[in-house]
C-alpha cells in the first residue's frame, strides 16, 4: 500500500461512520495534517519556481509573499534571519527560485512555504559565483572588523566613485550640500554597470586614493537587479577597495541590498544617501552640539572665576596676616608702649636722682666752711706753708698769716700777746 493510500485509509476511520457520531476538531485535524506534513522529508526541503506577488515586510523584518503560476499560488512566509540575508531586494513579479519546507498555519488552516533561500530564477550561476566568492575572500580576512578603518569625524574632502548621470551622485552631492556644506567633493567618473564597469571602478578608485588631501571615499550606485549590481560583486573591485589608503563607505543599491563590495569597505551604507550623511556631520547637529558645549563652557568659567575669586580672597587674608607690615605695627606699638614705660621710669629717677641732689645740697650747704664765715667765723692760714692754723703754737712771733672771712681774704702779722 502506498503512503498516499495508507493515509486515506487512516483518515476513513477516523471519520465517523456510525451512531453517535465521533466528530473530528478543526484543531485536532488540523494538528493531524500538519504533523503529515512536516513528517513528509519531501516536503520540508523543496525547491519551487515562480512569480513573486503581493510581496510585504513587516515591521520585525520578516517577508510575506506569494508563489504562484499560471494555475495556482502558494503562501511564502520568510523570517527575519533568512530576509536578511538577501543580497537583492524580492520586487512584485520577479520571476524567482525558492527554497524552503511546507506546513500548516493552524490559525487559518492554510498551508504555506516557510522559505529560507530566494534566488532570481535564471541567475542561479550568478548567485553560486557570488557566494564562492564571498566565502574565499572571508577566508583571507578580508571582510574582518580588525582591517576596517575609521571614517574620519570631519572629512575635508570627500572622493566619490560613481557614474556622473546616476542619480545615486546627485542624491549625494544634495546631502553633503544640506549636511556639511564645507566639504570640498572629487568625482571619479566610471560606469556602475556592465561588462567594463569593474576595470573603469578599479581605476577610479585608484585615481581618488592617490590623492593625499582625500579624507574619505564614497563608491555609490543606485538600486538594481543582481545582475546590474554585479560589478560590485568582481573580486577585482572588492581587492582595490582592501587596497586603498583612505577608508571606503560603500552605498550601493536598496536597504536589501547587500554585494562584495559593500563586505569589503570600511563602512557599508543601505544607499548612497545613506553613504554620504555616514560620511560627513550634520551641521544642524553640530551648532545644537557647539551652542551645548557653549553653555558648558561658560558655566564652566563661570565656576572656576568664582572659585579663582574665593582662592584670591582667602590668599588675600592669609598675606595680610602673614604680611611684615602688621609685624611692624605691633612692633611700633611696642616701641611706644617701651618708650612711655622708659620715660615715665627716666623720670621717676631723674626725681629720685633730685631728690637726692637736693638732699645732698643741703648738706653740703650746711657742711659748706663758707657758711661758717658768714656767722663771723674765719680761716687763717700760714702764708708761707697754706697750712691752717688751728693752734697758736703753730705760729710764731712776725709770722705772716692770711685770714679768709666770708666775702674775702687779708693778711696779717702775728702779734704774740705777752701775757700768754
Amino acid at each position: 500500500m502506498s503512503k498516499s493510500a495508507g493515509s486515506r485509509a487512516n483518515l476513513s476511520r477516523s471519520l465517523p461512520t456510525s451512531s453517535p457520531p465521533q466528530a473530528w476538531t478543526v484543531s485536532g485535524l488540523t494538528r493531524y495534517l500538519q504533523g503529515r506534513l512536516d513528517s513528509d522529508p519531501s516536503l520540508q526541503d523543496l525547491w519551487l519556481s515562480g512569480e513573486a506577488s503581493n510581496v510585504s515586510r513587516s515591521a520585525a523584518g520578516h517577508l510575506y509573499f506569494t508563489l504562484k503560476d499560471a494555475e495556482a499560488a502558494l503562501h511564502c512566509v520568510m523570517w527575519q534571519e533568512a530576509a536578511a540575508r538577501l543580497t537583492w531586494r524580492l520586487e512584485q513579479g520577479a520571476a524567482v527560485l525558492v527554497h524552503g519546507r511546507l506546513s500548516i498555519y493552524p490559525a487559518q488552516g492554510r498551508y504555506q512555504l516557510y522559505v529560507d533561500q530566494v534566488r532570481p530564477a535564471g541567475q542561479g550561476d550568478l548567485y553560486a559565483r557570488f557566494i564562492e566568492l564571498r566565502d574565499r575572500l572571508r577566508a583571507e580576512g578580508l571582510f574582518e572588523a580588525e582591517r576596517k578603518r575609521p571614517v574620519p569625524s570631519f572629512p575635508r574632502t570627500l572622493g566619490v566613485v560613481t557614474s556622473p548621470q546616476a542619480a545615486a551622485l546627485r542624491d549625494v552631492l544634495q546631502i553633503l550640500r544640506r549636511r556639511y556644506p564645507l566639504v570640498r567633493v572629487i568625482l571619479a567618473p566610471t560606469l556602475v554597470q556592465g561588462e567594463q564597469a569593474p576595470a573603469q571602478i578599479v581605476a577610479a578608485l585608484q585615481a581618488v586614493d592617490s590623492l593625499d588631501d582625500v579624507d574619505v571615499i564614497l563608491l555609490v550606485r543606485g538600486g538594481g537587479s543582481l545582475e546590474e549590481l554585479w560589478a560590485f560583486n568582481d573580486e577585482r573591485v572588492a581587492r582595490a577597495i582592501a587596497a586603498c589608503r583612505h577608508p571606503v563607505v560603500c552605498g550601493v543599491g536598496h536597504e536589501t541590498d547587500f554585494t562584495i563590495a559593500d563586505m569589503v569597505a570600511d563602512l557599508r551604507a543601505p544607499t548612497p544617501s545613506a553613504a554620504a550623511e555616514q560620511a560627513v556631520p550634520d551641521q544642524a547637529a553640530l551648532r545644537t552640539q557647539i551652542a551645548t558645549r557653549r553653555r558648558q563652557l561658560d558655566q564652566l568659567l563661570a565656576h572656576r572665576l568664582k572659585q579663582a575669586r574665593q582662592s584670591l580672597s582667602q590668599q588675600q587674608g592669609a598675606l595680610r596676616r602673614l604680611s611684615p607690615l602688621n609685624r611692624i605695627q605691633i612692633y611700633r606699638q611696642q616701641v611706644d608702649d617701651f618708650s612711655r614705660r622708659a620715660s615715665r621710669a627716666l623720670g621717676h629717677r631723674m626725681s629720685l636722682a633730685r631728690s637726692t641732689l637736693v638732699g645732698y645740697q643741703e648738706r653740703l650747704a650746711a657742711l659748706n666752711p663758707l657758711a661758717i664765715l658768714e656767722r663771723g667765723y674765719a680761716i687763717v692760714r700760714r702764708t708761707d706753708t697754706r697750712q691752717i692754723v688751728s693752734h697758736v703754737d703753730q705760729v710764731g712771733e712776725g709770722d705772716r698769716i692770711g685770714i679768709r672771712v666770708a666775702d674775702g681774704e687779708f693778711g696779717a702779722v702775728v702779734r704774740m700777746d705777752s701775757e700768754r
